[in-house]
């Protein structure tokens, strides 16, 4: 077992050396956060499949996609507590472990609403597994080194989540739609076993009892709020919508007034409010919702406009996985050097260019190289912006609430990626929608169209494909008129993606503090941290 010390910021726990066999420790840790990485993605590629097979709407495959990342953001803050207080170990091999369960489900749901379940399912058990990962890299390695693990394990779990999709594409290529839902299952399997030889089983675990009541509530929150967000374009759901945001509302503020209250509340919300800890949140939440939301709705414009194979629109990601991969150690070495605000201010610049890229270049007869240089640009910036995040958030917090710091990093992704491919999807689906409702209004053949033929060409590609089948003499002219709706709804789309990172580079310009300053306030965080005291420098 190693030794404890302080640093900056309080967090750190372990030494500089780390633990014993440090590099296959951090590689067992690597593989379980790849078991919830790659099951971000891996429903990207198979949507149109699965639009197909249960004739879907697109509000249907947005939560199909959304679904993983539903159940791990919702549950992750309650379960990191948890795992802080009964063992982070055992945390780790349940949700490691339930993971095959529920990817089997997923792979022979007999309907849309079993497979979306099984997602949120799956998700959850994410949730019991992904947030540990940082939490013991937070506390079992201590200052330039833990700076390093971080950036690996940033690197390796924005890569997985890019190579979701190629491994779909391949698997998809021989199988059918449910298999993409259990390529993950001898991952799970092999970090498992690793896990449970080399983790230590206790990590300066807290006593304290767990807000139960908050966990409860910050579950209604993040549900809330993502589901809101799905069902507002939807025809019909507009009080759904409304209801779920309005339960978001009331969920958010009763939160908020238990943390104030509880005796040990689930999120310190005077650690939370430390300046470094709260910009380096929202400014996370923006970047890996980017890489999140540029795959989904990327992935099918790719095998819907550009007739890509599941296996060409999978290994089209290639140049982002290998940006975020080649990135993230040269971004260790400029935070150490140059501090966080720098960091994340070029890769935020990368992600900009990245959507300025495909809503410019990208059309219905894109050559394959505007394709890889946008995905390029979007993985070099969150290889970029990912170390300097999740670092921050790690610094700035004292190692008893190390599962807080977790937690929050793993809903930079996870949030991150639910809010943003809620929000493309919503606009995608928007966008698609009143694009072919204006060509069917243009058509000569208008008259002809009846309200329930109209309702099926506007709700996803996958049925105005399905429609055109049954009308072949229309066929060529409904999917040209898809592809057409479909680059609109996108455009839609990739323009929120820019408007979005621009108020992340925003905010980061504004509010992240400078190298010296930033420095100063960590210093500043472990000593308070240290006396045990509640309130902060900003």
């Amino acid at each position: 077992m190693t030794t404890h010390a302080a640093e900056p910021g309080g967090a750190a726990v372990g030494t500089s050396s780390g633990p014993a066999r440090s590099g296959l420790v951090i590689a067992a840790l690597i593989l379980v956060a790849a078991v919830a990485n790659v099951n971000l993605g891996v429903a990207n590629v198979a949507l149109p499949d699965i639009g197909n097979a249960f004739d879907a709407s697109q509000t249907s495959l947005n939560l199909v996609a959304v679904g993983y990342s539903l159940g791990l953001a919702s549950s992750v803050l309650w379960l990191g507590a948890l795992g802080d207080r009964h063992g982070r170990k055992l945390m780790l091999l349940a949700g490691t472990g339930l993971s095959i369960p529920f990817g089997v489900l997923a792979a022979v749901a007999a309907s849309v609403e079993v497979l979306m379940a099984a997602r949120v399912l799956a998700g959850v058990a994410a949730g019991m597994a992904y947030p540990t990962t940082l939490a013991l890299i937070a506390a079992l390695w201590a200052g330039p080194v833990r700076t390093r693990m971080i950036a690996l394990w940033s690197a390796f779990g924005g890569a997985a989540a890019a190579l979701g999709p190629l491994v779909s594409g391949a698997v998809l290529e021989r199988f059918y739609w449910g298999s993409v839902f259990v390529v993950t299952i001898p991952v799970a399997v092999v970090a498992f076993v690793l896990a449970a030889i080399l983790i230590p089983a206790k990590v300066n675990e807290t006593t304290a009892r767990v807000d139960n009541l908050g966990g409860v509530l910050s579950v209604l929150l993040v549900a809330g709020v993502v589901l809101a967000i799905n069902f507002a374009p939807e025809q019909g759901k507009g009080t759904w919508s409304l209801a779920l945001a309005g339960t978001a509302v009331v969920t958010g503020a009763l939160f908020v007034v238990r943390q104030r209250r509880a005796p040990n509340p689930l999120y310190e919300l005077s650690v939370a409010g430390r300046r470094i800890f709260w910009v380096a949140a929202v400014a996370g939440i923006i970047v890996f919702g980017s890489l999140m939301g540029a795959m989904f709705i990327g992935q099918q414009f790719l095998q819907n406009v550009l007739a890509y194979s599941t296996l060409e629109s999978g290994l089209a990601i290639l140049p982002g996985a290998l940006a975020m991969v080649v990135v993230a150690p040269i971004s260790a070495r400029l935070v150490e050097r140059n501090g966080s605000r720098s960091t994340l201010l070029a890769g935020y610049g990368f992600c900009i260019a990245g959507f300025v890229a495909m809503l410019v270049l990208w059309t219905d007869h894109s050559p394959y190289w505007q394709v890889g240089l946008a995905y390029l640009l979007v993985g070099a910036g969150v290889g970029l912006a990912g170390t300097p995040a999740s670092r921050s958030l790690t610094g700035a917090v004292p190692v008893r609430r190390a599962g807080m710091a977790s937690g929050t990093a793993d809903l930079q992704r996870d949030l991150g990626g639910a809010v943003m491919q809620s929000i493309l999807g919503a606009l995608l689906t928007a966008g698609y929608a009143a694009a072919f409702a204006r060509a069917i209004a243009a058509s000569p053949e208008a008259a002809q169209v009846s309200s329930d033929v109209a309702d099926e060409l506007t709700k996803s590609y996958s049925s105005a494909a399905t429609t055109a089948q049954q009308y072949p003499q229309y066929a060529e002219a409904i999917v040209a008129a898809a592809r057409e709706s479909f680059v609109t709804g996108s455009n839609w789309a990739y323009a929120a993606g820019v408007a979005a990172s621009v108020g992340g580079a925003a905010l980061v310009a504004v509010a992240f503090p400078r190298r010296d300053e930033e420095r100063e306030l960590l210093a500043g965080y472990a000593e308070i941290d240290a006396r045990g005291v509640g309130d902060s420098p900003a």
